[in-house]
């Protein structure tokens, strides 16, 4: 990419984006990324809340509704066929994606929160008795506080909370420490919303599975930056949006090892997670189906496989090298502003840019960037222990993806200094 910076910073050279991606090519895609916004032309770094979707995905639903939509599994007429294939190809898209061994492996969901909430109230519910330990991570999304503190008020059972440090660390020490013979399962996020940390999950995993302990990864933050191979991480349970991975909303993706799901209950019922229904008896569905009550999101799996299909055309080991190096970049442009603070200085981050602004809160950050065409997010990002423990009530939140650009980290630059213009 040719850099068009014209901030005075001292950036090293050796920080900016290579060639690798042409990413001018690539914001072609998004028609979302071409408007202006109260005049100024937007730059979208609220990617961590949600992502702009390529033509590909909104065209894969157009064609969907226009040309052959139809309920799946259930008819023996063509169309039926036809959605019932594009729907079971887009599962295996996302099986080839994470490479789980089977497609059975994968579960739709609506959701990284709707798939924690699956395991917390089936699995949880089978193998949590009172007195045992869940344990998650200081810096975990209330997606992943809330389900398990849930299980813990239904079970008696103890939520426990590995601690991190100033720079927004997971302490592998005291992790150790907590888990014992009485931890019955580890939910740790793979890369934090808040600090844009991303954690060891591969060695926690290790750690937990020496004690037969299973893992939970919540891999919402994660997937559209790094590549995600659950077999070689190992863990037990992952868990992502589609939203967040240039999909649509309301389609997510839960992956269990196929041993452990067998033996989980159903967590909804309804139609097409059964066999055979009787007043007296229900048999119920075979994996993955047993765990899709009711009829599914068919538009939002099949464009999450058009999302997949965009990524993997892209390649995610380009997407993190370029992201890695815009991030050093926004970084260290951003650390020679006097008065700015980073929240989340971890070794190893990406994608997020947590900061505060002396004297300004970080809502009043968020709606001057807005009057400049930049979009942030401003608040606690769902995750308020995390807040608690850096001692603020909220963040500032700028966030990337791989359409963004050097001369967006530059307006960004510039668009803080004028918020310093306008409270000093």
């Amino acid at each position: 990419m040719k850099s068009l910076v014209t901030t005075s910073s001292s950036v090293s050279p050796a920080l900016l984006p290579s060639a690798d991606l042409d990413v001018a090519r690539i914001r072609e895609d998004f028609p979302i990324l071409k408007q202006k916004v109260h005049g100024k032309p937007l730059v979208y770094l609220d990617n961590a809340a949600t992502s702009q979707k390529p033509q590909a995905v909104i065209d894969s639903e157009v064609e969907l509704y226009s040309k052959y939509f139809s309920n799946v599994h259930r008819g023996v007429h063509l169309l039926s066929q036809r959605s019932t294939d594009a729907y079971e190809k887009a599962r295996e898209k996302v099986q080839n994606f994470l490479n789980a061994r089977s497609s059975a492996e994968i579960i739709f969901t609506r959701g990284t929160t709707e798939g924690i909430n699956l395991v917390a109230q089936t699995y949880g519910q089978q193998h949590v008795q009172p007195g045992d330990e869940i344990l998650i991570s200081e810096m975990e999304h209330h997606s992943n506080i809330v389900p398990w503190q849930m299980l813990c008020a239904q079970k008696g059972a103890i939520l426990k909370v590995i601690p991190i440090n100033d720079e927004g660390e997971i302490l592998l020490d005291e992790y150790e420490k907590l888990l014992s013979e009485r931890t019955r399962l580890v939910g740790i996020v793979h890369l934090s919303n808040a600090l844009g940390t991303v954690n060891p999950v591969q060695q926690m995993i290790e750690m937990a599975h020496q004690r037969g302990i299973p893992v939970l990864v919540d891999g919402a933050q994660a997937v559209p930056h790094i590549p995600v191979d659950v077999q070689a991480l190992d863990c037990d349970f992952y868990v992502f949006s589609g939203h967040k991975l240039f999909g649509p909303t309301g389609i997510g993706v839960l992956y269990g090892k196929k041993e452990l799901l067998e033996t989980m209950p159903p967590y909804q019922g309804g139609g097409d997670m059964i066999l055979s229904v009787s007043f007296k008896k229900t048999e119920y569905n075979v994996l993955p189906f047993r765990f899709e009550a009711g009829t599914p999101n068919i538009a939002g799996a099949i464009a999450l496989g058009a999302a997949i299909d965009y990524v993997q055309e892209i390649g995610l080991d380009k997407i993190a090298t370029y992201e890695d190096k815009l991030l050093a970049y926004a970084t260290e442009a951003m650390a020679e502003i006097p008065g700015v603070r980073l929240i989340g200085t971890a070794r190893n981050k990406a994608s997020v840019l947590s900061f505060l602004i002396e004297g300004v809160h970080p809502h009043d950050i968020g709606t001057i960037l807005d009057r400049e065409g930049i979009a942030i997010r401003a608040g606690h990002h769902c995750a308020q222990p995390v807040m608690e423990r850096f001692g603020v009530p909220a963040t500032a939140r700028a966030s990337f993806a791989f359409y963004n650009t050097l001369e967006e980290v530059d307006a960004l630059i510039a668009g803080i200094r004028k918020v310093q213009e306008v409270f000093s």
